[in-house]
């Protein structure tokens, strides 16, 4: 039989999650079109990613 391999990231159990991806649609002032900024960002500053404009 086939062994089954299981990947983790972050190191042992019980780490969590240190940082999260956040996408947000931005509005350009010259063109009026959309585009996507995203970032890698701890999980502390999320309300601050998303309140900036």
């Amino acid at each position: 039989m086939a062994k089954k391999v299981v990947a983790t990231f972050g190191g042992g159990k019980g780490t969590g999650k240190t940082s999260v991806k956040c996408i947000r649609m931005v509005r350009s002032d010259r063109s009026g079109s959309y585009a996507f900024k995203e970032e890698m960002i701890p999980v502390d500053g999320v309300k601050e990613f998303f309140s900036k404009k």
